[in-house]
């Protein structure tokens, strides 16, 4: 994955991720827009035959916007191993019930 800064501001950025798609993407957007800090949050996917999406945050009042991506990020991977614990979890269950 190749990250590339497009345009930054005082509350805004713009960052272009060469090789992902809608799938990650949205994962991120949803992120942000959850967070109260950000005005604005979405991406943008220029042409369908290259996958270098284009993501853009404002942010609200003096919230820096590569901070509240790197929250975001952190969010998601926090998601991330809940989600695989309980899923985990359920295979072992899932697993008993089959040997029972």
């Amino acid at each position: 994955m190749k990250v590339r800064v497009l345009n930054m501001t005082k509350n805004e950025l713009k960052i272009e991720i060469e090789g992902e798609g809608h799938t990650f993407c949205n994962v991120i957007q949803k992120a942000l827009i959850k967070d109260k800090r950000v005005e604005i949050a979405g991406y943008d996917i220029p042409h369908p035959l290259t996958s270098s999406p284009l993501i853009y945050i404002r942010t609200k009042g003096q919230s820096k916007p590569t901070k509240v991506l790197d929250d975001a990020t952190k969010a998601v991977h926090k998601d991330s191993k809940t989600f695989r614990a309980a899923f985990s979890k359920a295979l072992k269950e899932w697993n008993k019930k089959r040997q029972s």
